[in-house]
């Protein structure tokens, strides 16, 4: 009798202890990201969820229900590889096409109308916000998202997919990400394409390093703020006050942006490492570390004092204030020309001519931009940059032109620029051919991924009406890579979104993967079409101070402002002239081990971090203002 009452007591303890284990392990029902179609998962109750299906075109426990006519509307629409297809054969129609303006402005309205409405803006998820709040609503200053967060609490850290913890970045990126050898771009993209991207993209990416990620400081447009500075106090102090142009300084009898000394207030990052007499400051701080970067920023400054020249013929009567801000939304304007018709041209690999005419759509936008963490991931680009670059005859390692402009100068501007546009790229798509000087920037975009909660790889594809890989050998398109990513990650849906972005398998006729190449153009169209400039309000000649300047940017091209600008008019273009091939040397068969040229970008940004701070402190002590946590 004891013996039974004591089993009974026994068993009454276990089944606690049972349940108190099962309570525990009790997850946010939303883990298992459960909602089809668009559909947004919240919770009811503790162990219950619901899925708003609200214009999603179906319904059901998952919104997985589709009625006739959404399901008409699918057999009708063409899936996104079929419009892929349509656009990148059949050459001769398009040349058709886009000889005809009425027509080729009718299929860039159906371009915009498909790849924008992909895109909802504005966002209603923001920084790390499980869910749609009040900040959602007002706050600028983070990154929006286009998915919600995977849920805090839950099996692992894709929902309920893949292994309990995701394997280290470092060994991610060091097994699939690192350049084995050199590969070129299938495209013939040529070095001028990632160094103009890696200009362009500093005006949009603006994490606010003072607060730390998914902060974001200034506009969420293109304003052009890593050519004209991101406060006033460094606009003033690169601006020359007189005719509405910027400082010059003249190097090697050429023109370019200001020496810093004679522009106090627009302290560039890491200068003193640079000899004086090429230390020049330009609108982004970091830009004076690599001359890359200064290639376009002297481009880009000769072209707004070239504007102001030719405004202040046309408007004798105008001042300097109203030269310059009239002269900045000219080139502002001519940058997204060019951006649309050529860059993302290029990106597209379409036969069909992208063009740039606000009217096709105007009226039809909310001219409202909020970056997304997921475009700012997507841009990551780096394996496109070679270990070498080719000046004059002579390679130079990525790690020797650190603080160091040196050749660049010397071999003068419009050789430059000619040098590098017979130079190949390198491949993006597929994996393993990360530069070892910039693989630490890999590693940061995986982690910042995971801080962010970003959902899986295949999510994100089905949010882009793509559908999800079954495998990673589906995903890869071969068996070494997906038996790695077998290894690391255990289950295809477990796949983080930049890794998956990196390594997809690359699409046919374009630089990038079927998912980067189908999520990258609404967000680069929707940004560039939203802009105040493209509004009914705004796009009108008298915003640029008449017919010139409106003509001024209808006429923009990359090829014109390198004319315009540079002695010689070097032949400029994003891909490499058919007439040189890429050849196997030396310098692109080995890789260069052991590059830290990321590692002290880093560590120049952490120091920027500190003189920020410490000039705060400094500040709010002589106020004596509770300038709370900085």
């Amino acid at each position: 009798m004891e013996r039974s009452i004591g089993y009974k007591v026994l068993f009454a303890v276990l089944f606690v202890l049972i349940a108190a284990a099962y309570a525990e392990q009790k997850y946010d029902p939303c883990c298992s990201l459960p909602c089809e179609n668009n559909g947004i998962c919240y919770t009811k109750g503790f162990d219950d969820y619901e899925c708003d299906c609200t214009r999603t075109g179906h319904y059901g426990k998952n919104c997985e229900i589709a009625p006739f006519s959404t399901w008409l509307k699918k057999f009708i629409k063409p899936t996104p590889a079929t419009i892929q297809y349509i656009v990148t054969h059949y050459e001769t129609f398009w040349k058709i096409v886009n000889s005809i303006p009425w027509l080729q402005k009718t299929f860039m309205a159906a371009v915009l109308k498909l790849r924008i409405g992909l895109v909802e803006e504005p966002s209603a998820y923001i920084a790390n916000d499980d869910y749609t709040t009040w900040d959602t609503y007002v706050n600028r200053s983070v990154y929006a998202r286009t998915l919600p967060p995977v849920p805090r609490n839950c099996p692992t850290p894709m929902g309920v997919a893949g292994k309990k913890e995701l394997p280290p970045a470092e060994l991610v990126a060091e097994k699939l990400f690192t350049r084995k050898k050199f590969r070129p771009c299938p495209q013939r993209s040529s070095v001028v394409f990632p160094l103009f991207a890696q200009h362009l993209n500093h005006q949009y990416f603006k994490t606010d390093f003072r607060k730390g990620y998914p902060f974001y400081w200034g506009s969420h447009y293109a304003d052009l703020s890593n050519v004209y500075g991101h406060t006033i106090k460094r606009q003033h102090a690169l601006r020359s006050f007189v005719d509405g142009k910027m400082k010059t300084s003249i190097i090697n009898g050429e023109v370019y942006p200001p020496l810093e000394a004679d522009a106090v207030g627009a302290e560039m990052v890491g200068a003193a490492a640079i000899p004086e007499k090429y230390r020049v400051s330009v609108g982004h701080p970091y830009f004076g570390a690599l001359p890359f970067f200064m290639i376009w920023a002297t481009v880009y400054l000769r072209e707004h004092n070239r504007v102001c020249d030719i405004l202040k013929v046309e408007h004798p009567e105008w001042d300097d204030e109203q030269l310059f801000q009239t002269a900045r939304l000219v080139i502002t304007g001519e940058t997204i020309k060019i951006v649309v018709e050529e860059y993302v041209q290029h990106l597209s690999g379409f036969h069909f001519k992208l063009i740039y005419d606000p009217e096709i759509v105007m009226g039809q936008l909310s001219y409202h931009n909020q970056i997304h963490q997921e475009f700012h991931a997507i841009y990551h680009w780096h394996p496109m940059i070679p270990d070498y670059l080719e000046v004059r005859g002579k390679h130079y390692k990525i790690r020797e032109l650190l603080f160091n402009p040196k050749p660049f100068v010397e071999a003068g501007l419009g050789n430059l620029l000619s040098d590098l546009h017979k130079q190949f790229s390198g491949r993006w798509a597929g994996g393993q051919n990360h530069g070892s000087g910039t693989l630490v920037v890999g590693v940061q975009t995986i982690m910042q991924g995971r801080v962010m909660r970003l959902q899986s790889f295949n999510k994100y594809r089905k949010r882009f009406n793509l559908p999800p890989y079954k495998s990673f050998e589906e995903f890869t398109g071969e068996k070494e890579m997906a038996a790695e990513l077998e290894e690391l990650y255990g289950d295809i849906d477990a796949l983080e979104f930049y890794v998956g972005l990196v390594l997809e398998k690359r699409r046919d006729r374009q630089l990038f993967g079927e998912t980067l190449a189908t999520m990258g153009a609404p967000y680069s169209l929707k940004g560039l079409y939203g802009s105040p400039l493209a509004s009914p309000g705004w796009w009108k000649p008298s915003t640029f101070g008449g017919e010139v300047g409106f003509n001024i940017v209808k006429e923009a091209s990359l090829q014109k402002m390198v004319c315009d600008n540079v002695e010689g008019c070097p032949t400029v273009g994003f891909t490499v002239p058919d007439d040189v091939e890429y050849k196997e040397d030396e310098f692109n068969t080995v890789p260069v081990p052991d590059d830290d040229t990321a590692d002290i970008m880093v560590k120049l940004s952490h120091q920027a971090k500190k003189a920020y701070q410490s000039t705060q402190q400094q500040t709010c002590d002589k106020s004596k203002n509770d300038c709370g946590k900085i």
